[in-house]
């Protein structure tokens, strides 16, 4: 199973997760973080899983279905039809319609993927602000804070269980067996699956194959869909909406408020002040503090910041100083609000808790692209399988092998571009 995270939406791809750069969620995630978790987060990861080993070792966890090896964990219960057949028994109508909607979505989720992936790499050329990085991410290794990697954990869970519960609760409908369900563990990564029997799966009809084979991607994205419509009351939802969405669910602010300018440094010299709002740098529009990424700041380069002042717009020459930490990095030389300033059309919730906000953003993220990309037709994702449906016995045995040879390597190559981009521009980088 896979997540990705992307662009403006940024993006997450887990059982694997790959995800952009995130500098939005970064920031905020930042403020969070245990320093010396962050420091040695790979250590603390193998320790956390020789704990779990030993602790499964020590209970005999193979008494309840459990297989341990040094490397993996891995739990079956054969015991899943029986619990599916009941569910379904309570939602037979509402799972029929589900079945028959997952076909249909199938197509408009790879769509989509396809669609963001060589969107991208035309933006890497003609559009570079726009361009979202992406890495590979493995908790402990490119997923280093603290709690990145406590949301990542906590959210895994519930978007295997509705993935791949989707698929068994459809495939039961469809009266194709299922031997068994369950989960596996490899050290840092994750992975729910539902074992149909091959011989009824093979032998069922086409469309109910699609049915099933849809499902989970289906589920996480309708999933997503209902908790983002609780999201859209929360500001901090609003650092991955794109627009026009944005610009529907949140009132924007004015630009993002100078708390202090760094003394010898350009905005200082330019005659920047204190409770100035900055609303432009050059042609880019600054209305929250993540559109300075937007900016490229070069030490030296002189740059333009429009300003509002006593409610009087200025144009100010800025500039660029150096970073103190990094000399090639450039700064305007201030001190920025960071709050998210946009304010919910629609805030009927009270949002107290940070921390519960940023997991049910996390939540949201992995769900929606889990499923998005669980589409894209490659040999471990659902999307592989989806399309060897589609043309499955419409030609030779070997012409199949070779069209998905091909469509394959088409696939993994404008993902690999993505990856292999991200890392020409920035290096490997952590969250």
């Amino acid at each position: 199973m896979i997540v990705f995270l992307s662009g403006n939406v940024e993006i997450i791809i887990t059982g694997f997760i790959v995800t952009d750069k995130c500098t939005r969620l970064k920031k905020i995630t930042y403020t969070m973080e245990l320093d010396f978790i962050t420091q040695n987060a790979i250590i603390y990861v193998l320790m956390a899983w020789v704990v779990i080993f030993v602790t499964a070792k020590a209970l005999k966890a193979e008494r309840f279905g459990f297989t341990i090896k040094p490397y993996s964990l891995t739990y079956k219960n054969y015991k899943v039809q029986s619990a599916l057949t009941r569910l379904l028994g309570r939602t037979r109508r509402g799972i029929r319609v589900f079945a028959d909607v997952s076909v249909i979505a199938g197509f408009l989720m790879m769509g989509f993927a396809f669609w963001f992936l060589l969107q991208n790499i035309t933006n890497f050329f003609a559009q570079p602000s726009e361009f979202a990085e992406l890495t590979v991410l493995i908790p402990g290794v490119t997923l280093t804070s603290a709690s990145a990697i406590l949301y990542f954990l906590l959210s895994i869970p519930i978007v295997l269980v509705i993935h791949e519960g989707a698929h068994g609760i459809v495939a039961t409908l469809e009266k194709i067996k299922i031997k068994t369900g369950g989960f596996a563990i490899f050290i840092a990564m994750f992975a729910g699956f539902v074992e149909p029997d091959e011989e009824e799966f093979d032998k069922a009809k086409k469309i109910s194959r699609l049915r099933v084979i849809g499902a989970g991607a289906t589920s996480n994205v309708l999933f997503a869909f209902a908790l983002g419509a609780i999201l859209l009351t929360n500001p901090l939802f609003a650092i991955i909406l794109p627009e026009p969405f944005l610009g529907w669910f949140y009132e924007s602010p004015e630009g993002v408020l100078v708390l202090s300018v760094i003394e010898g440094g350009g905005a200082e010299k330019a005659g920047m002040q204190t409770n100035d709002i900055i609303t432009k740098i050059n042609d880019v529009g600054i209305v929250s503090p993540m559109d300075f990424q937007k900016v490229e700041l070069s030490p030296g380069d002189t740059v333009d910041v429009t300003i509002l002042r006593d409610g009087q717009q200025i144009i100010i020459p800025v500039t660029i100083m150096a970073s103190p930490d990094d000399p090639e990095r450039g700064l305007v030389g201030i001190m920025r609000d960071n709050n998210m300033a946009f304010k919910p059309v629609y805030n009927f919730i009270e949002w107290n808790n940070p921390q519960l906000s940023m997991f049910l953003l996390w939540l949201w993220m992995i769900s929606f692209f889990i499923g998005i990309i669980n589409m894209l037709p490659l040999p471990i994702l659902d999307g592989g399988k989806f399309i060897q449906t589609i043309i499955d016995k419409k030609m030779s045995e070997k012409s199949v092998n070779g069209t998905m040879m091909a469509i394959y390597a088409f696939t993994f190559i404008i993902f690999g571009l993505n990856i292999g981009l991200s890392y020409y521009k920035s290096g490997w980088f952590t969250i």
